[in-house]
């Protein structure tokens, strides 16, 4: 599971199936009224990750559609606007360290994605 910085919700929520997710890829929920980025990293652990789905330097809702890497080992996406590489455990911005996105508890339970509190 993910540690997360932000609570969604006071109850586990299930957001989609496993088989629904994109490998190396993002996808976008709307969960109490904010968007959220969810990328599946089959190969990594934990293989779920999210964030908020904002771009603050962007100033527009992209980041689940932002390709994913790694920099000097840090799991990111990059912005596909401006390019940013957000950190996708921790939603610190790597070339601006006055700049985060939240990040949520997320993981996959019986082969469902679940937003935990």
């Amino acid at each position: 599971m993910n540690t997360a910085e932000n609570r969604l919700s006071e109850n586990p929520l299930v957001i989609c199936r496993h088989e629904d997710l994109i490998p190396n890829s993002g996808i976008c929920a709307l969960i109490d009224g904010q968007q959220v980025a969810i990328f599946y990293m089959p190969d990594e652990a934990p293989q779920v990750y999210a964030i908020g789905n904002w771009d603050p330097i962007g100033k527009a809702n992209v980041l689940s559609r932002g390709v994913v890497g790694d920099v000097q080992g840090r799991l990111v996406v990059a912005s596909p606007l401006y390019k940013q590489h957000y950190d996708l455990t921790t939603g610190q911005c790597l070339e601006n360290q006055d700049v985060t996105v939240p990040t949520y508890a997320i993981e996959l339970v019986d082969s469902q994605v679940v937003v935990t509190p």
